[in-house]
């Protein structure tokens, strides 16, 4: 075991990885000489040679391509986009064939492919640096979407995810890279993906979240005097239904956290499936807690537009009147 922090522990899944399975490829923008904007891939390259850690031409859309690719040929490519909003320039590789190929192949080709990608906001950051783009890609049948929110789940989560077979999303949140270290093991392990997991218990309300969320309900229920439950989803697609309605019976109270828009996104769907399902044993209104449904803002609004713990606070004290 070391102490890590998410930076160092992705890292350490990647080493071990490539180290594991010569097919494994890792690539993207400054990914190779600088070891990545945020380091993430630092030394991979002097370690496994520019054959296997390389850098690429500034096109979001070439890297997804070529990772199709590769894929095709039987390789396992990490690629990383540099900022998740960038990626919007490889959606229509990502929509229209990484999620489509192994159906429209009837499964000859597999598409063992990782998109890595820094998400998310509150640091301040140029426009399109900061975007939350999961609830776009949410809609996307045919990929799977991981979101950790502590360095343990991200280095097991990432390992499974390269032998899952299944066109991934890597969702890595910037606050998240060195937030905290926690205890991690230094050899191989996995995390399942599609499993959430409680990390707190409690009987008045249940709080769901992912990544960057997690953080902010747990730093709540610190401070609250309700006895809160706390989910971290740790795979957004395919969500873990069973855990969630568990909770929800339990409390009958939900208020569910995400950085992405309110409209018709992440916390839009987990409050449709547990309306359709459950709705029996709710109390009170599922509330949602989530950016303001405008474009990404400027960075001096962004503490405004982001989900706070006053704005966390405000919805559990609803919920709690019924």
């Amino acid at each position: 075991m070391a102490q890590m922090n998410m930076a160092q522990a992705i890292n350490n899944a990647l080493r071990i990885i490539l180290k594991n399975d010569k097919k494994v490829l890792v690539f993207g923008e400054d990914v190779g000489r600088a070891g990545g904007v945020f380091l993430i891939t630092e030394g991979l390259m002097d370690e496994f040679g520019k054959d296997r850690v390389f850098d690429t031409p500034i096109s979001e859309a070439g890297i997804v391509g070529m990772a199709i690719g590769l894929a095709m040929g039987g390789y396992k490519p990490i690629c990383e986009i540099q900022f998740s909003g960038f990626s919007y320039l490889a959606f229509n590789q990502i929509i229209s064939h990484l999620s489509r190929w192994q159906f429209r192949s009837h499964g000859k080709f597999r598409m063992n492919v990782i998109i890595r990608m820094p998400n998310g906001g509150g640091v301040k950051t140029p426009e399109l640096h900061s975007e939350s783009i999961e609830s776009y890609l949410l809609a996307t049948p045919g990929i799977k979407i991981l979101y950790p929110s502590n360095p343990y789940d991200a280095k097991g989560l990432l390992i499974s995810a390269v032998e899952d077979g299944n066109p991934i999303i890597f969702l890595e949140h910037i606050k998240l890279y060195r937030y905290e270290k926690m205890e991690v093991p230094e050899d191989y392990y996995k995390v399942p993906i599609g499993k959430a997991k409680i990390i707190k218990e409690g009987s008045d309300l249940t709080i769901i979240s992912y990544g960057w969320g997690v953080i902010l309900a747990r730093e709540y229920a610190k401070i609250s005097n309700y006895d809160v439950e706390i989910i971290d989803l740790r795979t957004i697609s395919p969500l873990d239904e069973n855990l969630i309605f568990e909770s929800v019976k339990k409390t009958g109270r939900v208020v569910i956290i995400s950085e992405t828009h309110k409209t018709m996104s992440i916390a839009s769907e987990i409050s449709s499936r547990i309306s359709e399902n459950i709705i029996e044993f709710l109390y009170a209104p599922i509330l949602k807690v989530c950016s303001i449904d405008i474009p990404y803002p400027p960075s001096i609004l962004e503490e405004d537009y982001l989900p706070n713990l006053e704005k966390l606070k405000i919805a559990c004290d609803y919920i709690m009147k019924f």
